[in-house]
C-alpha cells in the first residue's frame, strides 16, 4: 500500500512510519514541524519508500499519484504545546482533519484518525470505555485540545456515513517512550529529564491522581490492527495498567539512580483525576493488548534520554 501519514516528524508518527515502511508499505510522510523534529524522521531520508512533504494540513493537502491509506497524525498533543499553541491545535483538529478526509474521499483511500483519550475529559466513568460520551469543559484551557478531537471524530464519521469513506477512529491514551521531547510537558519526559538532571521532579497536586502508560510499540501494534480491520467506531487503544502519578515519579528515581526528590506544585485547571482505558473492544476485535511492563518500558526511555539529552 502507499500510505499518507500527517505529522510524520512528530513521536507517534515516526514510529507509525517505522512500522509501515516495516510491513513493506510505502510511506509519504508530512509535517510542518511545529511539534515534530526532522531528527525523528532523519534515518528514513535514505529509503526509497519513504517521501517527505513539509506542509500544513490545515491548507489543501495535495499528494501526486495513487493513496490507498491516510493516518491523520497530525496535532499538537501535550498540554504545553496545546495551552501555547491553542489555535493551532484548533484549527489541525477541524480544518486538518476536513483537508485529510477530502483528500481520502478523492483517492479512495481508507483514513485512519488519531483521535485521544482527551475526548472524554475529567471522566466520571472509570475506566473509561468507548460508549462513555465524555465530561469535557469546552471553554477551559484544554478545550481547545479536547474539543478539536471531539469535531474531528464527529467529522470522520460524517465523512464514512455520508460519502462512504472507509475510516478509522483510535482513542489513544498516555503513550511514552524513545522520540519523545524533553520539553513536551508530558508526565513520563518531565520526570526522567528531571531525574538525569538531578533536578526535584515536579508532581502537580498530591500525585494521587492516575495514568495508565502505554510504550509506543505496543500502541502503534493496536493501530496497525485497527487499520487492517472493518471496524469504523472508535476504539481505545492503551494500557489499562493503572498508576498515581507519584508512584510514577518513584519509578523514574529508582531507575534512573537519580538523588531527586520529589516537590508539588497546584493542580492545573481541568486535570483529568483518573485515566485508564477498558480496552476490551480492542482485545475481542483485534486481538490486541499491550505487552511491554512500565518498568522495561521505562528502562528503554530512560536510555534514549540519556544519548539525546540535548533533543
Amino acid at each position: 500500500m502507499r500510505i499518507l501519514v500527517t505529522g510524520a516528524a512528530g513521536f507517534l508518527g515516526s514510529h507509525l512510519s517505522d512500522r509501515l515502511l516495516a510491513e513493506g508499505h510505502s510511506v509519504v510522510g508530512m509535517d510542518n514541524f511545529l511539534t515534530g523534529h526532522p531528527d525523528n524522521i532523519a534515518h528514513l531520508m535514505g529509503n526509497q519508500r519513504f517521501h517527505f512533504i513539509q506542509h500544513d494540513v490545515t491548507n489543501f493537502v495535495y499528494v501526486e499519484g495513487p493513496l490507498d491509506g491516510v493516518f491523520h497524525f497530525a496535532s499538537p498533543a501535550s498540554p504545553i504545546d496545546y495551552l501555547e499553541k491553542p489555535i493551532q491545535t484548533l484549527k489541525v483538529g477541524s480544518l486538518g482533519t476536513h483537508k485529510t478526509l477530502g483528500l481520502a474521499k478523492a483517492k479512495g483511500a481508507r483514513l485512519l484518525l488519531a483521535s485521544t483519550s482527551e475526548v472524554y475529559g475529567d471522566p466520571q466513568v472509570h475506566p473509561q470505555p468507548e460508549s462513555y460520551w465524555g465530561h469535557v469543559n469546552p471553554i477551559g484551557p484544554r478545550g481547545v485540545y479536547d474539543e478539536a478531537k471531539r469535531f474531528a471524530e464527529a467529522m470522520t464519521m460524517a465523512y464514512h456515513r455520508y460519502h462512504g469513506v472507509e475510516t478509522r477512529i483510535v482513542r489513544i491514551f498516555n503513550t511514552y517512550g524513545p522520540r519523545m521531547r524533553p520539553n513536551d510537558g508530558r508526565v513520563v519526559s518531565n520526570f526522567i529529564v528531571q531525574a538525569l538532571r538531578g533536578h526535584p521532579l515536579t508532581i502537580y497536586g498530591d500525585g494521587s491522581q492516575t495514568r495508565s502508560f502505554c510504550y509506543v510499540s505496543d500502541l502503534i501494534d493496536g493501530i496497525y490492527r485497527l487499520f487492517q480491520s472493518d471496524r469504523s467506531d472508535p476504539v481505545n487503544i492503551g494500557n489499562p495498567g493503572e498508576f498515581t502519578v507519584r508512584q510514577l515519579a518513584e519509578r523514574v528515581i529508582e531507575l534512573t539512580g537519580s538523588t531527586s526528590k520529589i516537590v508539588t506544585r497546584p493542580l492545573p485547571e481541568d486535570d483529568p483525576k483518573v485515566r485508564q482505558p477498558d480496552i476490551t473492544r480492542a482485545r475481542e476485535r483485534l486481538g490486541w493488548e499491550p505487552r511491554v511492563q512500565l518498568d522495561a518500558g521505562l528502562r528503554s526511555t530512560i536510555d534514549f534520554f540519556r544519548a539525546h539529552p540535548a533533543t
